[in-house]
């Protein structure tokens, strides 16, 4: 079916229906994996891409790493040819983590290539401002379309209620009203008011909210399973999901954790029927796609040997026919970083599986692939690729917002700067530094925020948890050095820091989220106002920390500052 102008929800409807009673069963398994997908060096198609898409019927993808944006368009169109070639031509979709930060985790997110940079989501919720995180969304979707990325695996809708959470960077921050507004922005401006043929369709995650983590560790990992409400807090983390469905998310994507002592079925959110047809499905009535997160079901190999094992938490003693069975009965269409249509195939000619509920998920994709204008024109143009993505204006637009999110935690009068001083830097290139502390007249000190590593495989070690606190030796060069010379020290806050030793002895303390040295320095020497104003808040020690319920927001003893400081300069 090839259009000129957008379709109306009754002819869209009429494209799915034809489209679907066309389809063999093959076919229509296939809509309902999720894959991953990587290019060859030069861009090529990797040699099995025409089995997977010709032989094995699947049609949506999700991108690793990418070259330039004009390398990217052309091995899409590629792809969209191959695709063509098929028995019934349905277009592939692709997806995407976040690109437009700093920071890559190849199981979250992945650094700008080409496209303009921003800071993290948290740094949305520093600056709190709905009209920038809508002109985000837009940009970003512009560069996302030009290359042909046509979902985006976020919004987080997450609430960063847990400290010691490794995913906080992706949230925009602890409070609930906050991040409502500012998820429905971002929605809308990846989506538009409605999802069309220029649209990003938004897939927010983590539903019901995957904040509340036992001990702060992440479900990526067994130890780390399990989801708590100490606080009696459940409803709260909802609250962000009520805004995202108001803004028209045309996705949702459960975690993996298990909700532990509440009455839905202690199994992880994708394979749990309470969540996703209880709540997602009849308490709120989405009809959407809603999209497992990455390896429930069969563990994959790393590239360092390790295994990513499946995080089927709740139901470690199921195989993996009855997984497939259990996810598909709580309701879900597809299936993240699972290829197994063979097997649900079959479980449907077993008759374990009716193909009526095959069919509602087949649905759902195909709707969104006309609603998207893939079914008009799939292609993309590299030349438009190249001129859209990191456009000098949308560059400038993320320079701006890098600058203006900085958060002024402490100040003794040092900010800012004058220019001119002598300069110790550490952490981050300044022309003309001194050599030594003992040669200047102030230290700019740049670090990360604190966290424990982890080795426990290359996953693991990507993933910032634990202790939020400096520790040893490093904490005693820091305080030695804010002894020497008057210290300005930059955190990148990923997540909350444990800092009180620092905050006294250094003569300023800016918190910032994701931003070049560039950015940096020109808060710190006063040449752009920082706006920020802190999106957690900063606990007093590791021993408050750990008396915090992980459910309730701003609720650490005596915190050392609490949601909302930040001073102006």
């Amino acid at each position: 079916m090839r259009t000129s102008v957008p379709m109306s929800t009754a002819s869209i409807e009429e494209g799915v229906d034809e489209l679907l009673a066309r389809m063999t069963l093959e076919e229509k398994v296939g809509l309902m994996f999720h894959a991953p997908i990587f290019m060859n060096p030069d861009e090529t198609l990797l040699d099995d891409t025409e089995e997977r898409i010709a032989g094995r019927h699947l049609n949506h993808f999700n991108i690793y790493s990418a070259p330039g944006p004009r390398q990217h368009a052309e091995w899409h169109n590629r792809l969209q040819d191959l695709a063509k070639t098929t028995r019934l031509g349905i277009p592939v979709t692709i997806s995407s983590d976040p690109r437009h930060g700093f920071a890559e985790n190849v199981a979250a997110a992945w650094s700008s290539t080409g496209f303009s940079q921003w800071p993290e989501p948290i740094g949305f919720g520093a600056l709190g401002d709905v009209d920038t995180v809508r002109e985000f969304g837009d940009i970003a979707r512009r560069e996302y379309r030009a290359v042909g990325i046509h979902v985006a695996l976020h919004p987080m809708a997450d609430l960063a209620t847990e400290p010691r959470w490794a995913r906080i960077m992706h949230t925009f921050g602890e409070d609930g009203e906050l991040a409502a507004r500012l998820v429905a922005a971002y929605i809308r401006g990846f989506q538009g008011d409605e999802l069309g043929p220029q649209s990003v369709a938004c897939m927010t995650k983590h539903f019901p909210g995957g904040g509340p983590q036992l001990d702060g560790e992440d479900p990526h990992f067994a130890y780390g399973k399990d989801q708590v409400y100490p606080g009696g807090m459940f409803d709260y983390h909802m609250r962000v999901f009520e805004a995202a469905f108001a803004a028209g998310t045309a996705q949702i994507m459960p975690y993996y954790g298990r909700p532990v002592g509440t009455p839905l079925e202690e199994v992880g959110f994708g394979f749990n029927r309470d969540v996703v047809t209880g709540l997602l499905r009849e308490r709120y009535g989405f009809d959407g796609v809603v999209c497992t997160d990455w390896g429930l079901v069969t563990d994959a190999p790393l590239p360092d040997g390790s295994v990513f094992a499946a995080k089927c938490w709740g139901v470690e003693e199921l195989g993996v026919e009855e997984r497939l069975v259990k996810i598909v009965e709580a309701g879900c269409d597809q299936l993240g970083g699972e290829e197994l249509p063979e097997v649900l195939a079959e479980l449907v000619r077993a008759g374990r599986i009716a193909e009526e509920r095959i069919d509602a998920s087949a649905r759902r994709v195909l709707r969104d692939k006309f609603r998207l204008g893939l079914f008009d024109d799939p292609y993309v143009d590299p030349d438009d690729a190249e001129h859209t993505c990191g456009s000098p204006p949308f560059r400038a637009a993320g320079d701006r917002a890098q600058r203006r999110s900085a958060v002024v935690i402490s100040n003794d009068g040092v900010l800012p700067l004058r220019e001119g001083v002598r300069v110790y830097a550490d952490g981050l290139a300044f022309e003309g530094a001194a050599e030594s502390p003992d040669e200047a007249d102030v230290a700019i000190v740049r670090r990360n925020a604190p966290f424990e590593p982890r080795t426990n495989g290359m996953i693991e070690s990507l993933f910032h948890a634990g202790d939020l606190d400096f520790k040893e030796p490093e904490l005693s060069a820091l305080l030695e050095l804010a002894r020497t010379v008057p210290t300005v020290l930059v955190l990148h806050l990923e997540r909350p820091s444990v800092i009180p030793e620092l905050v006294e002895a250094c003569a300023a303390v800016v918190a910032v989220f994701s931003a070049s040295d560039d950015a940096v320095l020109d808060v710190l020497f006063g040449r752009t106002k920082p706006e920020g104003r802190l999106p957690f808040e900063l606990p007093s020690s590791m021993d408050a920390v750990r008396a915090q319920l992980p459910d309730v927001p701003g609720d650490s003893p005596d915190p050392l500052f609490r949601f909302g400081h930040g001073l102006d300069i």
